[in-house]
């Protein structure tokens, strides 16, 4: 469970003209999660191919990251690495959650509840090895740099924004923030129209930038005690505190001298305690796994060159693609690889 920071954080509504020519670094699983959870069919069935291989995710990284190209955004993907000891806690109660799903589908689905079929359907969305690798395959056929972190992928892309190595992190988690990215995108990739689920409303869904110097100035805290709130509220490392809220969290965090204060009132004042050793998670935020980069890597990944011929053999020989609307997507692929040749690899830090 990423931590709630939207009542607390300083944001903006973000136009796409501002990033012309930007680099940004993309939390892949978050969007690998959302092009699963968002392409399918009404009963939530996944895209699939003839031989039953899902391509969701293949459909949402060629024609986003092209629409991404179209605005003058270099993308770089981040994957996740080895999960921490942590996360490993998180992502084990996440399967059981997604079994549960799992078995709320079949019962929709034998009640014949379209509705509810593609609501618990989104809820069972994992991503596995195969889609990592085909995700990986498609983006080097397109010529776009990606990079497996050594472990959050999330803290590689705050790592890469807080360094000033592109200028900010793609992601929907305010987790990235608790990692230190200095400017977060959301809704980068999952921007448009979207239908509430269950509902038959429709929502606008526009980008967002976070700020994080402006956040922290706002709220008159500084990034540990950022940190120490989204412990409180709980991150995908921790559980939160029943009965905390972001400004109760605020007020305790402002009050508190270190991570030994948080947990001595959480001990004195709720009527629960921390699940785990908190200091633990403190210290992942502070001193994430990363891997340290400087200019030159990141001008290697944005300079990759594209191959047509995979993309055709990825996408339409191998998942059954149509060639025609795949060759007209690369056709603008082509059209960007070259202006960006021409204009050189130094503007995009500009």
């Amino acid at each position: 469970m990423a931590v709630d920071l939207s009542k607390l954080i300083s944001k903006r509504r973000l136009l796409f003209d501002e990033l012309k020519g930007r680099a940004i670094a993309i939390d892949a699983y978050n969007v690998l999660y959302q092009f699963l959870s968002i392409i399918r069919q009404p009963d939530g069935t996944p895209l699939m191919d003839a031989h039953g291989n899902v391509t969701s995710h293949l459909s949402g990284i060629f024609y986003r990251t092209i629409e991404l190209l179209d605005y003058g955004i270099k993308p770089i993907y981040v994957f996740d690495g080895l999960p921490s000891v942590l996360k490993q806690k998180t992502i084990a109660a996440m399967m059981r959650r997604k079994v549960e799903a799992k078995e709320a589908f079949e019962k929709a689905k034998e009640e014949g509840d379209i509705e509810a079929m593609r609501s618990h359907a989104m809820a069972t969305t994992r991503i596995d090895k195969q889609i990592v690798e085909s995700s990986k395959k498609l983006l080097d056929g397109m010529g776009i740099g990606y990079m497996t972190a050594p472990s959050e992928g999330e803290a590689q892309a705050s790592y890469m924004s807080k360094n000033g190595l592109v200028y900010a992190a793609a992601s929907q988690d305010y987790d990235t923030l608790l990692f230190g990215a200095k400017y977060v995108a959301r809704n980068l990739t999952f921007s448009g129209r979207r239908k509430l689920p269950r509902k038959n409303v429709y929502i606008n869904v526009e980008p967002e930038l976070v700020n994080l110097h402006d956040t922290l100035s706002t709220l008159g805290i500084n990034q540990k005690q950022l940190i120490w709130i989204g412990i409180l509220l709980g991150t995908d490392f921790n559980n939160g505190i029943k009965g905390v809220g972001p400004k109760t969290a605020l007020k305790i965090a402002k009050d508190s001298k270190s991570i030994g204060d948080i947990k001595d009132y959480v001990s004195k004042n709720c009527k629960e305690d921390f699940e785990l050793d908190i200091q633990e998670v403190e210290d992942l935020f502070t001193n994430p796994e990363v891997r340290e980069m400087d200019d030159k890597e990141t001008e290697k990944l944005l300079g990759k060159s594209y191959d047509r011929a995979a993309i055709i053999d990825l996408m339409c020989r191998t998942h059954g693609f149509s060639e025609e609307r795949i060759s007209k997507g690369i056709d603008k692929l082509e059209h960007h690889k070259t202006d960006t040749k021409q204009k050189g690899i130094d503007s995009w830090f500009k």
